[in-house]
């Protein structure tokens, strides 16, 4: 081969190789937003033939990527997949509990809508009443309040509720997210593996790799790596593989219905699995991660802290309004409290049962022993049996409730609870029954205002039975313009309250106001403090980020200088061949003259 045949061969390599650079410096321009692109080289080599260079040769186009910092990257983004959900649902939970203002208005109503200014109203309300305990239109006022109180707790219960059954939902449509990311990867795997064979690039395939592996880890914390083959295998922290020769994708089942006593724990969530194993506990970090915690253990939380507030609610309003009656008093009493006639009774102490008139003039009553009986069928017979005294009867309903009922027309059945203490927590005898009680339920999600009281067909119990040794059948025993009951209930209120450890909140003491308030305040320090967390976590993210776009990303301006260096190349080796033709043409003229 003549020296011009090596010129001319070294001059169409160098062009056809200047051609791919200029290609792949275009395509790095193009791509240079595209997500997850990274700048892409095409690597020149020279053929060397006998100790000197015939030609030179493009090997392959790759890319630079920084393993370490692709690493950070992954995890960075996990953990603002995470702090992202937490901040989505603590700011919908924080709006859950309303807004809380201390401003009283004119008309003496606070204009805040949290928990803490509803049950303020409340007490306003009871205030008012004191003044003119027989007034209709402020007893109205008391139960509307306090209607309102159980509403706020129910429908905030129902909130939280609901959003434990967001998050179940969520968790589902991540796992079908997650199960496109795993088959993707795999997928990925496989073409990566035949281009390579086939000495093709996989430069793009690769970014497309990288960038479903981050996508799979905004959704749940992953461990991986790149075998010598080219193959990414994914596992969770623990070590059940995602992806290794194919992928393996989760299940996950969402509940049909979502309660507070809805449990991953008992079963009521399902587990999520891969080839059978349940790793929900593996999934600490990303977007799954979060919902778990947040379905259960944030939620949850919050709840059982509504729960307090309600289940002291309950118990100290009915303590109160369990120690009077109403004027005029019902024709028959219906406890609240789930009874049979067999079960023990264990009391001590005396409670007055009396029948009176409308007006509270009486017509007979009886002081009965409560240590004397051993089972609620006990406490029924003897009140049967003294009923020609007390004109008052006994029995258990359908439902297992004990009703009293006035022997005549027209009477009602009022009770003083005295010195009674029934049970283990030394109820009195009427609010061990709950045969005053104003509020129903056990805890957030179903306490409630009596339906009678809503309806006005029963008025508040605000007078007492008199409590003389001896009373006198017709003398007045009731007295509606007595502030007793309202004075304690307002009292117990504003007082002191015991409530215990619930949800990240201590134990402590205070009035109802004061434990919404703390409640109100918990969530808000959450919402506050996740708001943060994700600003941070968003931060380092996109530093990473940065960090790996300036490591391997495109840079428009290197590239376009690139690319106008590649078109001089370009043109020089086209000049180049146009003189190597030339002198061809000369030689071929020569040897034709000679």
């Amino acid at each position: 081969m003549s020296s011009l045949d090596i010129a001319r061969l070294i001059a169409f390599s160098g062009l056809s190789a200047t051609q791919v650079q200029i290609s792949v410096a275009s395509s790095n321009i193009s791509n240079a937003d595209t997500a997850g692109y990274t700048e892409e080289t095409a690597n020149q080599a020279s053929l060397v033939t006998a100790g000197v260079g015939t030609a030179v040769t493009i090997t392959g186009i790759s890319t630079t990527i920084d393993k370490l910092l692709l690493k950070s990257l992954i995890g960075a983004t996990s953990d603002l997949g995470s702090a992202n959900t937490t901040n989505n649902y603590l700011t919908q939970l924080e709006q859950l509990y309303g807004t809380v203002d201390g401003s009283t208005t004119s008309d003496s109503t606070t204009t805040g809508t949290s928990l803490a200014n509803t049950l303020a109203s409340f007490e306003s309300a009871l205030s008012s009443l004191e003044g003119t305990p027989s007034s209709p239109s402020l007893q109205s006022n008391v139960i509307s309040a306090l209607d309102a109180v159980t509403t706020q707790l129910q429908d905030t219960s129902s909130g939280i509720q609901n959003l434990r059954s967001n998050a179940d939902q969520d968790i589902a449509s991540s796992v079908q997210s997650i199960n496109s990311d795993l088959k993707q990867i795999a997928d990925l795997n496989k073409e990566i593996k035949q281009e390579a064979a086939a000495g093709q690039s996989t430069a793009d395939l690769e970014d497309q790799r990288n960038s479903a592996l981050q996508d799979l880890a905004s959704m749940m914390n992953v461990n991986y790596y790149t075998t010598s083959s080219g193959d990414l295998q994914v596992y969770t922290t623990s070590g059940q593989p995602l992806v290794d020769s194919t992928a393996h994708t989760l299940s996950y089942t969402t509940a049909s219905n979502v309660t507070a006593a809805t449990t991953y724990a008992s079963g009521g969530f399902s587990g999520i699995t891969v080839n059978g194993v349940d790793i929900t506990a593996q999934i600490t970090s990303g977007k799954v991660g979060a919902l778990i915690t947040l379905r259960d253990k944030t939620l949850p939380a919050a709840q059982s802290q509504l729960d307090e507030l309600a289940q002291n609610l309950i118990s100290t309003v009915n303590a109160v309004s369990n120690q009077g009656t109403s004027v005029p008093p019902p024709t028959s009493l219906t406890g609240t409290t789930t009874v049979s006639s067999t079960d023990a009774f264990s009391g001590t102490g005396t409670v007055r049962i009396a029948e009176t008139d409308a007006s509270g003039n009486l017509t007979g009553y009886y002081d009965f022993d409560l240590s004397s009986y051993s089972t609620v069928g006990d406490v029924v017979n003897a009140i049967n049996n003294e009923s020609s005294t007390s004109h008052v009867t006994a029995s258990i309903d359908s439902s297992g409730h004990l009703v009293l009922t006035a022997a005549d027309s027209g009477d009602g059945v009022s009770i003083n609870e005295m010195t009674s203490s029934v049970g283990s927590s030394d109820q009195g005898f009427s609010d061990y029954f709950g045969l005053n009680d104003l509020l129903t339920g056990s805890n957030a999600s179903d306490i409630a205002v009596r339906s009678d009281l809503l309806s006005g067909s029963a008025a508040l119990p605000t007078a007492t039975l008199d409590s003389s040794t001896s009373l006198s059948a017709g003398s007045q025993v009731l007295s509606s313009g007595s502030a007793t009951i309202v004075d304690a209930l307002d009292n117990a209120m504003t007082g002191s309250t015991s409530f215990a450890a619930a949800g990240g909140l201590a134990a402590t003491t205070g009035s109802f106001t004061d434990y919404a308030a703390a409640i109100v305040s918990n969530i808000a320090t959450q919402a506050s403090q996740a708001s943060s967390n994700y600003t941070l976590k968003e931060t380092a993210q996109s530093t990473y980020a940065n960090s790996m776009s300036s490591e391997s990303g495109v840079n428009i301006d290197e590239e376009t200088a690139r690319l106008s260096a590649l078109q001089n190349k370009y043109s020089a080796a086209s000049e180049l061949i146009q003189v190597i033709n030339s002198m061809f043409s000369s030689l071929i003229s020569a040897i034709q003259a000679g």
